[in-house]
């Protein structure tokens, strides 16, 4: 992350309902500047509403948001002026060629001849669709659509991108492709506000993420101090015979033991302190392991763990 002082995305009680249904509620964000902030939840949590009221498609119907600096519902020529959105339903033509889609997005924003057919073939070059840019985008594979799709979005050189579900629908190698021109973006300076279903995507790219649950902020942080929120974490350990497994376990007090399986599961943090405490209690006891492997909590189980709260604490007594 290449922080700079001034925040790219501030949010303060923003709210947006449709008749009596809430879809926003009073959230707050902060998203520094040069940095990814994934934005978590499930189906109908306000993920696209957050977004499209950032990119001013969405008025807000209480609170304030700023976006480059500029307010959202002041001046929303600015904040269109400073974003790139890539939504989760491409905006590619597929009758047109892929050089074709980039001509036309530079001259929607008025680049000029020059400057927008050479602003074209660098995109074209930048994301590897050079030799397919004279073949009609339908024609492309669905990883090489949503490459074209992220380049027409940087046609204007956008300070922030909003990414809607991006690699929804694709192949592994298409999602990290896009992953790395994420990457890229934000080593030069650029902010990625990403929604994604995918929360191995949030543990690889974002610097913070944030966890909605019916139109609230439920949590917030780095991927590693959320999954601190969750309790599971722990070592297992393998023995090669009943005796080691023996005395591991009365040196280990909690452990949950497996005689079969010659194996012990130990309750941890997933620090360098507890399994260095545990080492040390393994050794002075004598009990040789043949296989050690530690389990942290991922971004799946705090999600499970957030929604589910906020789930039951809507539900009907019974």
């Amino acid at each position: 992350m290449t922080e700079q002082s001034d925040p790219a995305i501030v949010t303060v009680g923003l709210r947006k309902a449709y008749g009596e249904h809430v879809v926003l509620d009073d959230a707050d964000l902060r998203v520094p500047a040069g940095s990814v902030y994934a934005l978590l939840g499930p189906n109908g949590a306000g993920k696209t509403t957050t977004v499209n009221i950032l990119s001013t498609l969405v008025a807000a119907d209480a609170g304030t948001a700023t976006v480059a600096g500029h307010d959202v519902a002041r001046d929303p020529d600015a904040v269109r002026a400073a974003i790139g959105v890539t939504g989760q339903f491409s905006a590619v033509d597929h009758l047109l060629t892929g050089r074709e889609n980039l001509r036309l997005m530079a001259d929607l924003h008025h680049l000029g001849r020059a400057r927008g057919r050479e602003r074209v073939e660098e995109l074209l070059e930048r994301f590897g669709l050079t030799e397919a840019a004279a073949r009609p985008a339908a024609t492309y594979s669905g990883g090489m659509g949503r490459r074209l799709d992220l380049a027409m979005t940087l046609i204007g050189t956008p300070r922030v991108i909003f990414l809607d579900e991006p690699t929804t629908g694709l192949d592994p190698r298409s999602r990290r492709e896009v992953w790395r021109f994420v990457r890229e973006l934000v080593r030069g300076g650029v902010t990625i506000f990403l929604t994604t279903q995918y929360l191995d995507e949030a543990d690889q790219l974002a610097d913070r993420v944030g966890v909605l649950d019916d139109g609230r902020l439920v949590a917030e942080g780095t991927p590693d101090e959320l999954k601190r929120l969750v309790p599971g974490g722990h070592v297992r350990l393998r023995f090669a015979d009943a005796d080691g497994l023996e005395a591991a376990a009365r040196a280990l007090a909690g452990s949950t033991r497996d005689d079969q399986a010659l194996s012990l599961q130990v309750p941890a943090d997933g620090s360098l302190a507890s399994l260095r405490d545990l080492l040390a209690r393994l050794d002075a006891a004598a009990a040789e392991v043949q296989d050690l492997s530690v389990h942290a909590p991922d971004l799946d189980d705090v999600f499970l763990a957030l929604t589910d709260r906020s789930a039951s604490r809507k539900a009907p007594p019974a």
